[in-house]
């Protein structure tokens, strides 16, 4: 049987932001020193939010292993009897999806994903503005143009959901998102001292 998407509380939010801090920033870390990129993601099971798989960008080995590419990759490396439906899964980016990569969450079957950081924040605060050329060249679709809810996937804005909460919750939460912003901009630091010998033809 399918599981539903969990009610999208501070419960939910709470374990988003814990999943991206500790299993995706580590990898992150990582993949950031051989030159790849910030963008990471993950899959989680809707029934219990545990973790299957973790990762981030390794565009170093292809340009086309974003982050949530080379998640789907190591998902997709395990064996049929081990591997969840992806209808059962929660799909986790740290930042919001290119063309690329909302097209493979599509093709693949999911039917959300949540994210931390816009296509906005990925250009203003990330000096990375492929996403958002990328649509706007190819699709002719503004920032922010494409639907959030479609016949496939509908998709969440972390922050934005965040912001919904009660005082509490949303004061504690987003304490916890400065600080992995925090984390991500000293990340992202290392990528731009770095990427000028970086062979990834849009670095």
């Amino acid at each position: 049987m399918t599981h539903p998407i969990p009610p999208i509380d501070a419960t939910l939010l709470g374990r988003l932001l814990e999943v991206i801090e500790h299993d995706i920033v580590p990898a992150t870390r990582r993949g950031v020193l051989r030159g790849n990129k910030v963008f990471g993601a993950a899959l989680l099971h809707k029934s219990d939010l545990s973790v299957v798989v973790a990762e981030t960008n390794n565009e170093v080995e292809n340009p086309l292993w974003h982050g949530e590419m080379h998640c789907l990759k190591r998902f997709y490396e395990r064996a049929p009897e081990t591997r969840p439906e992806t209808s059962d899964l929660i799909f986790l980016s740290t930042h919001e999806p290119c063309s690329l990569c909302l097209s493979a969450i599509t093709w693949a079957g999911f039917d959300n994903f949540f994210y931390l950081f816009s296509h906005i924040d990925s250009r203003d605060s990330f000096a990375i503005p492929h996403d958002l050329r990328i649509l706007q060249e190819v699709f002719g679709v503004p920032p922010g143009g494409y639907k959030s809810a479609n016949a496939f996937w509908q998709s969440w804005s972390i922050p934005k959901e965040v912001a919904k909460l009660p005082s509490a919750d949303h004061a504690r939460l987003s304490e916890r998102m400065t600080q992995i912003e925090e984390a991500y901009a000293n990340l992202s630091a290392v990528y731009q001292s770095h990427k000028v010998y970086s062979a990834i033809p849009l670095a």
